[in-house]
């Protein structure tokens, strides 16, 4: 097991130094001129030249590209060119309400969609597996923006029932904090809990066929009992994947998620950035988002450890 654990972490390193290489050049050979940004319209090329300088973009690519990663190394992703702020103080910033949306649609999507795709295996080919799976299709089909603008039109604006829009962070009490979570929760999480709902229903019709399972019949067990003891744990392996998949997958709805409901997080920094051609705020928020991405597929994989008997021990 240990051996299992060195080696997927040595091999997240150079993952990493991939990502970090391409999100520099992709962005530092994308057209525009951050000297132009900073200097505007009316700056003499004297002053781009100066501006350029002080930057380091006159220096050859591959030393911008040491310096650049040598700085990260120290925590320092350098100035905003916009703001003129750290982009590090930018992204804690910008973090926690980040952080609050992604736990609460990642619990809200596994805690509804693995009983559902549980249910549906279950009952497989009746009436609620229909359901479960037209639900499903539909999760996946609708874009998450609309259903954000559905949910704000239906219990935001209609009913009343929730803000709608907004973050307050935990500090401002726990109402004001889970009430503006609701809804960009609910909306993100649809196609997450649509996708794993069908792997777990998938998954559980495929092992309530072993014929461990029909042993466990035939001595007496509950079919609750097969499902829960033995089904589900023996499925649990490509569950976790999916889950962990899922999580990953955040990092795209989060963007569009924050833009409808205007929650001041790392999505609508990195939009912001986007639109201000804010180069080294860009480049930090897309390496944290990968970073983030390749733990997270390295988290699945240790996780192996504990539902893999083969590399258990």
């Amino acid at each position: 097991m240990l051996g299992f654990v060195v080696k997927r972490v040595l091999s997240a390193i150079p993952v990493l130094l991939m990502v970090a290489v391409i999100v520099f050049l992709v962005l530092r050979l994308s057209p525009g001129d951050p000297a132009v940004m900073i200097g505007g319209p009316n700056a003499t090329p004297e002053q781009l030249d100066a501006l350029r300088e002080s930057m380091g973009l006159n220096r050859p690519l591959l030393e911008q590209l040491v310096l650049w990663m040598g700085a990260i190394a120290q925590g320092d992703f350098g100035l905003s060119l916009v703001s003129g702020k750290p982009v590090t103080a930018l992204i804690l910033d910008r973090f926690g309400p980040t952080l609050a949306l992604s736990l609460t649609t990642v619990t809200l999507a596994v805690l509804v969609a693995i009983p559902l795709g549980v249910v549906a295996a279950w009952q497989q080919g009746k009436w609620i597996d229909r359901l479960v799976m037209a639900g499903s299709v539909m999760g996946f089909s609708v874009p998450v923006f609309i259903i954000g603008y559905i949910l704000i039109l239906v219990f935001a604006r209609g009913l009343g029932w929730f803000p709608v829009q907004g973050y307050k962070p935990m500090s401002a009490g726990l109402w004001e904090f889970a009430s503006r979570l609701v809804l960009p929760s609910v909306a993100l999480s649809f196609p997450y809990i649509a996708l794993i709902a069908r792997i777990v229903r998938t998954n559980v019709i495929e092992v309530m066929n072993e014929d461990y399972i029909r042993t466990a019949r035939a001595k007496g067990m509950t079919e609750r009992a097969v499902l829960t003891d033995h089904a589900l744990g023996n499925a649990a392996v490509p569950i976790v994947t999916i889950i962990g998949v899922s999580i990953a997958m955040l990092i795209g709805g989060v963007v569009v998620t924050e833009s409808v409901f205007n929650i001041p997080g790392l999505g609508r920094l990195v939009l912001e950035a986007v639109l201000a051609r804010d180069y080294t705020v860009i480049q930090a928020v897309i390496l944290l988002f990968s970073t983030i991405y390749v733990f997270i597929n390295l988290g699945v994989d240790l996780l192996y450890g504990l539902f893999d008997p083969r590399i258990r021990y």
